[in-house]
């Protein structure tokens, strides 16, 4: 980018399981400003992760990725999203079980709403089932516990992060080497 150029950065909100999953990805890609981990779609303002993780609350475990879309498209950042994550199990990624684990591209635009739904149109080629990924506008994101923020990196070690995080976030580098910073 020239010097007097300035970037005009995008949002796209992800629910796609655990957080810690989607932010590991999200923040190797270049372009991706930053990656927060919260919660977004439920009723209660504020939420903890315990009451998140209650299901009482309606919220979702989501990223909320700041983007330049002039080095990456919002349609390669879902194109990703439909990469790490099975958009065929309902209110669930693998072991992890409760609708604040459900899959929803949350847009904040008509154009991401159209993007959106051309990204799970795709996807359902891909995958073998009904896609249920929620494509809704997005409502008042509530960043996570501070613990959350930079989990995978800050805890690559932890026994949940080498067994789900790491094959997915090797999964993407494979899968977009040519995204990768």
């Amino acid at each position: 980018m020239a010097d007097t150029e300035i970037a005009t950065y995008e949002t796209a909100t992800l629910a796609g399981g655990c957080f810690w999953c989607l932010e590991a990805v999200y923040v190797d890609l270049k372009g991706v400003e930053s990656v927060i981990s919260g919660y977004m779609g439920g009723a209660r303002e504020n939420p903890t992760y315990e009451q998140v993780c209650s299901g009482a609350t309606g919220h979702a475990e989501v990223v909320q990725v700041t983007f330049d879309p002039n080095a990456i498209g919002y349609d390669q950042l879902l194109d990703v999203f439909f990469t790490i994550h099975d958009p065929t199990q309902l209110n669930r990624q693998g072991a992890d079980v409760g609708t604040q684990y459900r899959s929803a591209i949350f847009t904040h635009s008509e154009a991401q709403k159209a993007a959106a739904e051309a990204a799970v149109a795709r996807a359902g080629e891909l995958w073998d089932g009904m896609i249920v990924t929620e494509v809704t506008p997005a409502v008042t994101f509530w960043p996570a516990e501070d613990y959350h923020q930079d989990y995978y990196a800050n805890n690559p070690n932890q026994g949940y992060c080498m067994a789900v995080v790491a094959p997915k976030l090797a999964k993407a580098r494979a899968k977009y080497r040519e995204l990768l910073r």
